[in-house]
Formats: C-alpha cells, structure tokens, sequence
C-alpha cells in the first residue's frame, strides 16, 4: 500500500498519528511501516466503550466423566483413542506464544529449563509426554505449534538445533499466532517505534483461524485429521493425545471436550467448565457468583468444581462450521511501551488497551463439551511464576513425583 492509500485508510478511522514520523524514517522504514498500517485489524477497536458484561444466564453443571468413571471405562476408552491415533485422525496444537518474562528470561516459555541437575527445557518435557503416547501407538501425529511473532524465529531454531527432539519433522508445524493493535485510553494505535505500529499477540482465541490462515487446512483434509488437541505450553505435566480422553470424548458424541482438575476451593483462581443456557461455557473465578461458587452437592463436593487446564479436544467438522464467527473481544488494561512525543517510553502503570480472544469462548459455539476430569499431580504443574503458587518450584516437586528424574 502507498503512502496515499495508508493515509486515507487512517483517515477513516481516525489514527493519523501512525505517520506523524514519516518524514524522519528512512526509505527502508517508510516501506516497513506502510506495510505494517497495511497488517493491522482496526475492526478491534470496536470493541472500546462498549458493554462486555453480559449477566449469566441460568447455570448448571457440566455434562462430565469423573476419574472414577475413567478408571473404570479406562480400556474402552484407550481402544478407541488408540485406533483414532493409528488411522491419523487425531492431531496436537501447542500454543507456544508466550515468553519466560515473569520467569526472568527474554526467551520463548517454552524455552525455560526446569531442570535441576540436567537442562530440560518445557519444550522437551512435553515433547518426551507426547513420545509416551506415540511409542503406545506405534505412530507420530501431527504437531502444529503456534507461536508469536517475537518469538516464532527461536522457537523453530530451537527445535531444530535439538532435533525436534527425536520427533519426525516432518510432522511438525510451525504458524504464526495473529496480531491486534494495542492503543491509548482515548483509542488512539500506538506507535511501538517510529517506524512500526504496536501489536501483540490476538490472544488464544484466535489458534484455529491462525492455523488456516497459515495454510495448513488443505493439509488437515488430506490427512484425514478430524480431532485437535490444544493444550497450554506452560503446563509441563499435560497429557497430549491421550488416548483415554480422545477415547472417551468419541465415545460421548460432544463436539469438544475438556480436562479439568477438581478446585481445592471455591477461591481457587481457574476457569469452571460448566453450562450457561444448556450450552457448555467456561466461567472465570471472577465472575461466578460466590453462592454458586460454594455450592456443595449432598457428598460435600463443589457442584461447580471442574476447573479448566487448557487442555482441549475439537472436532475440526465444528471447528470449520464456527471458526469465522467473531469471538468476543476481551480488553486488557496494560502498561504499553509506545513512542511518544518522538520518545519510546515504557510506562511503569497500565496506560492502554490491548486486544485478545479466547480459546475458552469457542467451547459455547461448538454445543457440546464433556468434561474429563483427570488427577492434578499427575497432569496439572503450571508454570507461570518463578517462586510459590504454580511456579517452577512446585512444577518440579510435581514432576519428581511423577518419577521425572530433574
């Protein structure tokens, strides 16, 4: 796009401030931040002012398989996923975006060692999970890993310095997870430099539209991949393409599926698979209503005790139904990094809006969702923080339990 056609673009809709530095920029960086303006979806800013709290509908449980029920069904289960596997129905997606920042490292999450007297990076503890399932199956299935934009160049480096840790590369595939502008309070885009728009990451609502963006739809068809696993990179005791919970999704006739771990209490600060109207949703800690948070059933348990693990099942037939349907646009109020007054500038308090969808929202457009609950100390160690609650202290004492020699 040229100069003119750009500045029309952002006469419309308002954001002349993008090419208040033109002049000063190099011919080079001109041609970069045209091309940039050219990138960015100015649909989200739609989105600012306007009413997002929706009120709850009527709540109920989730339909759900308890860990007593999957011990017992556990061999059907494991048949029928097995056979999913085998015959290459079933697929993986790891949303590898994030960087170690809260961890204090500037490189990809993924990246970070938990190790303690040898290095094993987040990456390959979950590449050695998936190779658990996969020496069961006697085949690898495919693995589409989503990364960001600042950290998709060392992300494939890495897998290929250590060789896609013993996994046929031509099996993994790498895609570029979506960006959305970040802007002011008034809702005007930054300029993250002179010569480049502020963008981040669409959040992970956006894995699938991504995924087909990036080319890899006819690939699905060919295959024959009817089944995606998505799970979370931080999370260094997930169960990938698990046999008995593919088993047991088929089995139930739902278009999604979920793992969930019990909550410990009603404060606990995780998403509840449940359902709204008679569809299945995911309610965060947040907005549930505190008597329905700690409502206990006649055996003293938590009646909406199923809390979410990022770990997903979805038919690729609903996924191709739904996946154009515009998500719900949740705002994030943040401290952005931004040029101004021709000074980049890193606020130390939140200054500006960023711009994220959720996997979470596409569990309502799909109809049906069992929950699968599953054991938190064997398939549940966050890592999100550096010390205390689900940090890297606690994922390693959780994985030493699990006989993962650290």
């Amino acid at each position: 796009m040229d100069y003119l056609k750009t500045k029309k673009l952002l006469e419309k809709y308002s954001q002349l401030q993008l090419l208040d530095y033109y002049g000063e920029l190099s011919e080079e960086e001109q041609k970069y931040l045209l091309s940039d303006i050219s990138s960015v979806d100015f649909s989200v800013l739609e989105n600012l002012g306007a009413d997002h709290k929706k009120p709850l509908g009527k709540i109920s449980p989730a339909d759900a398989i308890t860990i007593a029920d999957m011990k017992a069904g556990r061999e059907k289960f494991e048949e029928v996923g097995l056979k999913a596997i085998r015959e290459g129905k079933v697929a993986a997606v790891l949303l590898a975006g994030g960087q170690g920042t809260r961890l204090g490292s500037s490189l990809p999450k993924g990246m970070y060692n938990i190790g303690v007297t040898r290095k094993l990076t987040i990456f390959e503890q979950q590449m050695n999970n998936i190779r658990e399932v996969t020496d069961r199956a006697g085949v690898m299935f495919h693995l589409f890993i989503m990364t960001s934009a600042s950290n998709d160049s060392a992300t494939r480096s890495y897998f290929e310095e250590n060789n896609y840790f013993g996994y046929d590369p031509s099996k993994v595939h790498f895609y570029v997870q979506k960006l959305a502008p970040a802007c002011s309070k008034e809702g005007k885009i930054y300029l993250d430099e002179k010569y480049k728009v502020s963008q981040s990451p669409n959040g992970n609502g956006g894995w699938y539209s991504s995924l087909i963006e990036g080319g890899y739809g006819p690939l699905l068809k060919e295959e024959g991949v009817e089944w995606l696993n998505i799970y979370a990179v931080d999370n260094v005791l997930q169960r990938i393409c698990d046999p008995a919970f593919i088993g047991a999704t088929l089995l139930s006739g739902c278009a999604c599926s979920g793992k969930v771990v019990s909550k410990v209490s009603p404060e606990e600060r995780v998403g509840v698979l449940c359902k709204e109207d008679g569809l299945p949703n995911i309610i965060e800690y947040y907005e549930m209503p505190e008597e329905l948070a700690s409502l206990r059933d006649e055996k003293g348990e938590l009646v909406y005790r199923y809390g979410v693990i990022l770990n997903y099942l979805f038919s690729v037939e609903g996924l191709n139904k739904i996946y154009k349907n515009k998500l719900p646009c949740h705002l994030a109020f943040k401290a952005i990094p931004h040029i101004e007054n021709g000074v980049r500038v890193t606020p130390a308090d939140p200054c500006g809006y960023k711009f994220e969808t959720l996997a979470v929202d596409i569990i309502k457009l799909m109809g049906s969702c069992l929950a699968v609950e599953v054991e938190r100390e064997r398939e549940f160690a966050p890592v999100k923080n550096k010390t205390g609650v689900d940090s890297v202290e606690s994922a390693r004492e959780l994985l030493k339990l699990n006989g993962v020699k650290l």
